[in-house]
């Protein structure tokens, strides 16, 4: 099999960075982006003209867009935030008191991580770091329930890796988690929109997600669905203007206002609306299924590459498509290399903000690995054309050595 080198740098570009934000977006998001800054182009709550109610009206048709997708109820809160990262941020830090104990794990993202170590140093606070098995990354719910102390404040678990794709066994850790009274965070940066949530009967309190991932809308956006009720457990970490409650020096005390200080991302969140109603309109069981024929056929022709190692599940079901490799005598950002140069596959290299899972895999001390991840545009002849293109960079150097 021979693949000639592309024409132009831009010519039949394959983006496999799903797992860093989802490209393309779905029809209607960049006119809906388009549509808000040319018509509406003003910050909600902020006047009562026609404008800035539209403004508002767009926010709360996100907010029950959202709702629908992980099955949350009406009561439940959707806080917008401005990705993942700082929803995760608030979550942790408006639990984390000193000398509080919080639970994660090695398979979690700096965006977890980071915030941990930051309230360690500054409050004390102390963290538990359990183990994930080396083969297939995922956690035992019982290492888990051992490490749940009396003055333990939160347990944060990322659902889906983002270096090998594993789905974690949530449901049994909040279960756990419940049983003991422990309040549960679930990182769902790589889960939401590639894998069902019903946030109505998974006993979480809390759900943090980037809007531009899996939910397939613009960067600058993420989300934090609080359980009705929990709110009351949690502090403020910013304060600011809302457009509600002005007269008074302190931050209002209802929600979401309580958690959106400042004007929001309107233009990111009304390209977000536009995809969730993609979302919605083709559903996450549909998109679930799809997701999984590309992983099977990804792993069937992973196996059958030289010197090509990959690392993760074996099992389709526990994990989604987010795949990292290794060929024996390439570095990983030499492998990215080639890969774009010569095939026009975009991927990512090195350690992916999640030095533990690196650490658990072996690949830390050895510059990582590539990933490749995948989106709900991708089709099977673009797994086969990847697959292709690591077949043949992994023959030329047997041949060569």
């Amino acid at each position: 099999m021979n693949h000639d080198p592309p024409a132009s740098s831009t010519a039949a570009r394959r983006y496999f960075e799903n797992a860093a934000t989802s490209f393309p977006k779905p029809p209607g998001v960049a006119e809906a982006v388009g549509h808000y800054l040319t018509d509406i182009g003003v910050s909600a709550g902020r006047g009562a003209y026609h404008e800035a109610v539209e403004s508002g009206r767009m926010l709360d048709e996100c907010r029950q867009l959202l709702r629908r997708v992980f099955h949350a109820d009406a009561r439940d809160h959707v806080i917008f935030a401005l990705n993942g990262t700082d929803a995760l941020n608030l979550a942790v830090k408006s639990l984390c008191k000193p000398s509080a104990h919080v639970v994660t794990t090695a398979m979690d993202h700096n965006s977890v991580l980071r915030p941990l170590h930051a309230l360690h140093d500054r409050l004390g606070v102390e963290i538990t770091i359990i183990a994930a098995d080396s083969r297939t990354t995922r956690i035992d719910p019982a290492d888990v329930a051992a490490a749940i102390r009396p003055n333990t404040t939160l347990v944060a678990i990322n659902h889906a890796s983002n270096v090998t794709g594993a789905l974690q066994p949530a449901a049994d850790i909040a279960d756990i988690c419940k049983k003991r009274g422990v309040p549960m965070l679930l990182d769902a940066a790589q889960s939401a929109g590639h894998v069902p949530i019903d946030f109505s009967s998974l006993p979480i309190d809390l759900l943090a997600t980037p809007g531009h991932k899996g939910l397939l809308g613009p960067l600058g956006t993420g989300v934090l669905l609080i359980r009705a009720g929990f709110e009351a457990r949690m502090q403020t970490v910013r304060e600011g203007g809302t457009g509600s409650a002005s007269e008074f020096p302190v931050q209002p005390d209802f929600l979401p206002d309580r958690f959106e200080a400042g004007s929001h991302n309107a233009v990111g969140l009304a390209g977000l609306a536009a995809s969730l109603r993609w979302i919605v309109q083709h559903g996450v069981d549909a998109l679930r299924r799809h997701e999984v024929q590309l992983c099977e056929r990804m792993m069937s022709r992973l196996i059958a590459i030289p010197g090509l190692t990959w690392y993760g599940p074996r099992d389709v079901e526990r994990r989604v498509g987010v795949f990292s490799v290794r060929i024996d005598g390439l570095e990983p950002s030499e492998l990215s290399a080639i890969l774009e140069s010569r095939f026009n596959i975009l991927s990512r290299s090195g350690l992916h903000c999640a030095p533990l899972a690196h650490r658990t895999i072996g690949t830390h001390a050895r510059g990582g690995t590539t990933r490749l991840s995948f989106g709900p545009l991708l089709k099977e002849d673009d797994i086969d054309y990847a697959a292709d293109a690591l077949f043949e960079i992994a023959g030329a150097l047997a041949a060569v050595s």
